[in-house]
């Protein structure tokens, strides 16, 4: 059975390079790709976004697609559960774009490295650049260079309240 070990960040990097061409003639946005051992096996969870949301169609669709190409390919060895969804409300923000259009929302950051010995944000996305974000985090102020995020998300529901 497949283990989660440290060549699987360069796994999922080739899974995006392979799937991310695929998907977008599809019409969608590859957001996330995630493959992790779960209590029922290795899981390979795939998260697709385009203007105006995914349908399940939409996910069962790419899902098809996207199970033939990884077949042929075998880049991910063993049995594993393909997945195919939405990034949901509450949703991972990877790319410079996906910053921008959430500017002014409520964010969680985790960072790779300290910034002012903290690794971990959680306030109002203030502005991104190409090279970083600024996040508010109860008055103090935090650029934090994208090469450094580990993982942010959206506070979709803490955004409405505010």
């Amino acid at each position: 059975m497949p283990e989660i070990d440290d060549k699987t960040p360069q796994l999922i990097d080739q899974l995006r390079e392979l799937l991310e061409p695929v998907v977008q003639s599809e019409g969608m946005e590859l957001v996330e790709v995630e493959y992790r051992r779960e209590s029922h096996g290795m899981v390979l969870r795939l998260f697709i976004d385009r203007e105006g949301g995914v349908s399940v169609n939409d996910c069962a669709k790419v899902s098809q697609v996207v199970g033939d190409l990884l077949d042929v390919s075998d880049l991910v060895a063993g049995h594993y559960h393909l997945e195919v969804s939405s990034p949901g409300l509450d949703r991972v923000l990877r790319k410079p774009e996906h910053f921008q259009k959430q500017i002014g929302n409520i964010i969680d950051v985790r960072t790779t490295m300290p910034i002012q010995k903290r690794r971990k944000f959680k306030g109002i996305l203030v502005d991104t650049k190409p090279e970083g974000i600024t996040v508010n985090c109860e008055g103090q102020i935090f650029e934090i260079p994208l090469e450094l995020v580990e993982r942010a998300k959206l506070r979709y529901f803490e955004s409405l309240e505010k």
